[in-house]
């Protein structure tokens, strides 16, 4: 019963986001949708028609954009300025939100980030610490800097206005798939959890949700076996944007309310995605990305006949050699 009312669910209404998207709205892309024949990824797969939500288009390269300015223009930001922790995405996410608004801003990034994410970070003008090895080590680091120095703590996933904001893409592609007949199933990244919590929250059971994360970094998929949030692995090709410890306190309620089911892909299948995405489209994602078109090709994720899936393309801060 205690563990019940713990993780009870905050509610992030529709309402909630609507307000949300017109405050950030000037801020941020709406991303374009694309209706593509999953099938010319993989013609033995034999997979239907469906739709991808471009979102690796997003300012920043990253839906991260969203909850970063959805934090800094709801919350009070001190002089101090801001703070955040990162794998690299919401770094720089933070970092372009926050040299948009004028606002000082100090970035922790782990080792693991890649080397364009942390260029990018330098080249948009904050502060940026690379420290330890993972991102636990880089968020213990930032919450030590915004204890002596007062900045806001800009979290990347576990913060409800960072919920707020990624659940803008919901709402955005709920729009977008009405025009094209309405839609069954969203396939969706997860690391920590804010983006599919965010979205999970807009279709609120009305679209079936599911979270796909790596076998290396399987945080959900350890906090459902658990009933709880729990300490992962953090491994896998992704690592640099799908490999917190754990997911998040805030997230994981949402996730047990509204996501129907979450699926395990390993590396080998989103090296495979990644390729395949640019072979057959020319879209270009990072490997976190990825996922998604991962669980599509190994199987992992089956659709029924005449089921229309969404699957959000979430970044692409990475190299062009990765393409290959």
């Amino acid at each position: 019963l205690c563990l019940l009312f713990r993780y009870r669910a905050e509610v992030i209404s529709r309402d909630d986001i609507r307000r949300c998207y017109d405050t950030i709205r000037p801020y941020i892309r709406r991303t374009p949708v694309i209706q593509v024949p999953f099938g010319d990824l993989d013609e033995s797969a034999a997979l239907p028609a469906g739709t991808l939500k471009l979102e690796q288009l997003q300012c920043a390269g990253v839906f991260k954009a969203r909850g970063a300015f959805t934090n800094l223009l709801l919350r009070e930001v001190p002089a101090a300025g801001v703070v955040a922790a990162s794998g690299g995405n919401h770094g720089v996410a933070v970092a372009y939100a926050a040299h948009r608004l004028g606002v000082p801003a100090k970035i922790f990034v782990p080792t693991v980030s890649a080397p364009t994410k942390i260029e990018r970070i330098r080249q948009l003008g904050a502060d940026l610490v690379v420290t330890g090895d993972l991102y636990a080590d880089a968020l213990a680091a930032a919450q030590d800097f915004q204890r002596s120095s007062g900045a806001m703590s800009v979290h990347a996933f576990d913060q409800r206005e960072t919920i707020l904001g990624q659940a803008t893409l919901g709402l955005e592609l709920a729009e977008q798939a009405e025009q094209a007949d309405g839609l069954d199933t969203v396939l969706v990244p997860v690391g920590g959890g804010g983006l599919l919590a965010g979205v999970a929250s807009w279709f609120a059971g009305d679209v079936r949700v599911i979270g796909v994360e790596p076998e290396g970094a399987p945080t959900l998929t350890y906090a459902r076996a658990a009933g709880q949030p729990a300490d992962a692995p953090a491994g896998s090709v992704a690592a640099d944007a799908l490999a917190p410890r754990r997911i998040g306190e805030l997230v994981f309620p949402i996730t047990q309310s509204y996501v129907e089911d979450v699926l395990l892909v390993d590396d080998d299948s989103i090296l495979a995605a990644q390729q395949a995405l640019w072979q057959a489209f020319r879209v270009a994602a990072e490997p976190a990305a990825s996922v998604g078109i991962a669980a599509l090709l190994a199987g992992a994720y089956k659709p029924a006949p005449g089921e229309h899936v969404a699957v959000v393309i979430s970044g692409a801060n990475m190299s062009p050699a990765q393409l290959g």
